[in-house]
């Protein structure tokens, strides 16, 4: 499991000579070994720490809490006990022993920014390599394509309950509800899930978390949905109606659809991603309308937000293999909103789109 991923990690390190490296940072962990660490309810009270992988003499190793499950982990596991009636919680110590008695060997290179700063030998740190990863992390494997059209298919059963429960008098919370409650009954098991559910005539129309708002006639509510499948993430979004759509709806409507078309025909291998943010954006502004203030879109994968970023700085090449989100939108606030997206794999010839809660023609 996510051999090919570890063989590309190898690579670069004994590139670069080095033997010896820590990694914490969690979607390292994750897009090494296949482990992701339980979410829903915050780090677990008995942890002594992140989940890490230690890479010594070409072979990685997971160390994690040991109540947690790694069977589908394929590679060598050290466990530490996190809880006792014995003693006090010997989590912390148990990790904190661990990692030393593997660091005080010899030089090492570490992921710094997410390594707590009590795992460190009291001498000089290692060199830092966080960031290191995220350009092997852009082009997906077999493996990872696989646990991601899993996690897009949840995110379609969300968005059919979603479009069910949206009707006038119901809240966010109502249709929030109502699509986690599908996406768990289907996937069998808690499923991490975000990420925005608005109704329009919030301030901030563009996103948050949903709350105690209901909807009236005349409103929409916008719901971008992630659902994480075997430590992979989705995103999705699609913007729902409480009654009949207005004509100030359907026209923005139509243009949001229009842009979203129009960015993924600009999807191919070689085209730098700040050209598809430039022309898709452009393609807003024509229209009338004000352009929105967050990115084009996104990579996926171990986490629900990474490169290649879909923004004006980033001038990354597309290549084959890359899964990227595309999601232009319209905000007036206090009034309207609308946004759609999609994820889409770059192909030798152009794009494959992996979503399907948005049904086509779109216009």
């Amino acid at each position: 499991m996510h051999t090919e991923q570890r063989d590309r990690a190898h690579d670069l390190l004994r590139s670069r000579n080095i033997d010896r490296a820590l990694f914490a940072n969690p979607y390292s962990v994750t897009w090494l070994t296949g482990f992701a660490e339980p979410l829903q309810v915050g780090p677990g009270p008995f942890a002594g720490g992140p989940p890490l992988v230690w890479y010594e003499d070409g072979t990685f190793t997971l160390l994690v809490l040991e109540s947690l499950d790694t069977s589908s982990v394929s590679i060598p596991v050290i466990r530490y006990p996190g809880y006792t009636i014995e003693t006090p919680l010997p989590g912390p110590a148990q990790l904190t022993k661990i990692v030393g008695e593997l660091v005080g060997k010899g030089e090492f290179v570490a992921e710094m920014q997410a390594l707590p700063a009590g795992f460190l030998p009291p001498r000089a740190g290692p060199l830092p390599i966080d960031g290191w990863l995220a350009p092997l992390r852009m082009v997906k494997t077999g493996e990872e394509l696989a646990k991601l059209r899993a996690a897009f298919a949840l995110a379609d059963v969300a968005h059919i309950a979603a479009a069910q429960a949206v009707r006038v008098g119901a809240r966010e919370i109502d249709v929030w509800a109502a699509a986690h409650s599908a996406v768990q009954q289907q996937g069998g098991q808690r499923i991490p899930f975000g990420n925005d559910c608005v109704v329009s005539y919030r301030e901030n129309n563009i996103g948050g978390w949903p709350g105690d708002l209901a909807l009236r006639a005349g409103d929409s509510l916008m719901m971008d949905i992630s659902t994480r499948v075997h430590g992979y993430w989705s995103d999705s979004c699609n913007t729902y109606y409480a009654a009949d759509v207005t004509p100030r709806q359907k026209a923005m409507r139509h243009t949001a659809a229009e842009a979203l078309e129009f960015a993924i025909s600009l999807v191919k291998p070689g085209i730098p991603a700040n050209e598809i943010d430039r022309r898709v954006r452009a393609f807003i502004a024509e229209a009338g309308y004000p352009v929105y203030p967050h990115h084009t879109g996104h990579g996926v994968g171990a986490s629900s937000h990474e490169e290649p970023r879909i923004v004006p700085y980033n001038a990354t090449p597309l290549e084959p293999g890359m899964v990227t989100m595309l999601e232009p939108g319209i905000y007036f606030p206090r009034e309207a909103a609308v946004r759609l997206e999609d994820a889409v794999l770059v192909t030798a010839d152009g794009a494959d789109i992996m979503t399907g809660h948005l049904k086509r023609p779109l216009y």
